[in-house]
């Protein structure tokens, strides 16, 4: 595969801390419309240069070999040609390397489906939403809220974003913004690695479950009520399917509709 089959270029790139960003693209070609939640794969060729604070990979790649990879979008689903993905780097990893390494003009390949069920149309009109996720697992939220904030002035919505340190937690001023713009928005960041600066909650998302957090703001732990979605490190999404399990909540499939949607990654 040649450079000439990228078929989009970097319109910006933020980066947020040496390993992670965001990274906005435009498609030389629209998309359709999208489900907000939904992800993408977007690839670069092996010969592109790696970020300076990467490592060497073990495995070695022929330089035409596309390395794809799957990403949640972050952008509304009206925005069918430019896309914007919150990415970590793995050092030792084969795409994300390369990603850190672009530059705003540069090209790179992003694949025309978008594709997975992870949204927000099975879930009922009356109900509440909360939307809990550790580290770039907040990117199909993101999404929600520019898309679909607006068509739910009667529900309460509130996300959860687990981090380790306060520069972890991308997307703060914009979520910060809107719970001060719509009064029935609540964002929660957690931190697990908190200095005394910190005046926010602290530790691991399932101990503010637990304590009532969310009924402080009007929001029900009940499956005929709120309905939640998880997504980001494994562990998390375990210990709060389990947290949850025992208020009566079962996961969400295509054939068994839930009130608990997991994304898995």
């Amino acid at each position: 595969m040649s450079q000439d089959k990228y078929n989009a270029t970097v319109v910006g790139k933020i980066i947020l801390t040496p390993d992670l960003m965001v990274l906005r693209l435009r498609t030389d070609e629209p998309r359709n419309e999208f489900k907000a939640g939904q992800y993408t794969t977007i690839g670069l060729l092996a010969k592109e240069s790696r970020s300076q604070n990467s490592s060497i990979p073990i495995d070695t790649l022929e330089d035409d070999f596309l390395i794809k990879r799957p990403y949640s979008i972050a952008s509304a689903n009206t925005a069918t040609r430019d896309f914007e993905f919150y990415i970590s780097q793995v050092k030792s990893g084969q795409l994300t390397p390369r990603l850190f390494n672009l530059n705003q003009g540069d090209r790179m390949w992003i694949d025309d489906k978008i594709l997975g069920i992870f949204s927000l149309h099975d879930t009922p009109p009356q109900t509440n939403i909360v939307m809990i996720a550790t580290g770039t697992g907040l990117a199909p939220y993101i999404s929600f809220l520019r898309s679909h904030l607006s068509e739910h002035p009667k529900i309460k919505l509130a996300i959860f974003h687990g981090a380790a340190y306060p520069w972890d937690l991308g997307y703060m001023s914009e979520l910060s913004f809107i719970e001060n713009l719509f009064p029935n928005f609540h964002y929660f960041p957690t931190l697990l690695k908190a200095d005394p600066t910190w005046t926010g909650l602290t530790g691991y998302i399932e101990n503010h479950l637990e304590s009532n957090l969310l009924k402080s703001v009007g929001i029900e732990i009940n499956p005929d009520k709120t309905h939640f979605f998880l997504c980001g490190n494994p562990k998390m999404v375990e210990s709060v399917s389990n947290f949850l399990f025992k208020h009566n909540y079962s996961k969400h499939c295509d054939n068994k509709p839930g009130a608990l949607h997991i994304e898995e990654y």
